[in-house]
């Protein structure tokens, strides 16, 4: 127990502060509420392959693009909308739900979860000892 605790803080706190300092360099900024939402998407896109075993990559990316996007809606519906804190604003970007996703950035998101796919599959092998993910395309 102590140990599955000490993985899932692991994957989170690493997940998170990936997610924080990428949008610094992109952007020269974020908010501690992304170290939450990227530590959170980390978490459930990195579990994907551990529940359905020999999932395709592309399978994986896709279905981590929409937990991306479903957990950057709420979290910008929680501090952008209802704190009125403002991290962010697409309301300019076509298909955008109400300027907390787009399409553009969940495309993005898919991409960039190839990146959560691996750091989660990294740590649980090189830190704790489990298999060694074999990746499949689709």
């Amino acid at each position: 127990m102590k140990i599955c605790f000490f993985k899932y803080m692991t994957i989170f706190l690493t997940g998170g502060m990936i997610y924080y300092f990428m949008e610094i360099l992109t952007r020269n900024y974020s908010h501690f509420s992304m170290i939450i939402c990227g530590g959170l998407c980390t978490v459930c896109c990195g579990a994907i392959n551990q529940i359905k075993k020999n999932i395709g990559l592309i399978w994986q990316m896709l279905i981590s693009a929409i937990i991306i996007t479903a957990l950057e809606f709420v979290t910008g519906y929680i501090v952008n909308i209802k704190l009125g804190i403002g991290v962010w604003d697409y309301s300019y970007l076509p298909f955008n739900i109400m300027g907390q996703v787009c399409l553009l950035y969940s495309g993005l998101w898919m991409v960039l979860s190839l990146i959560i796919i691996f750091v989660d599959d990294g740590i649980r092998h090189y830190l704790y000892d489990e298999e060694l993910q074999e990746y499949k395309l689709i």
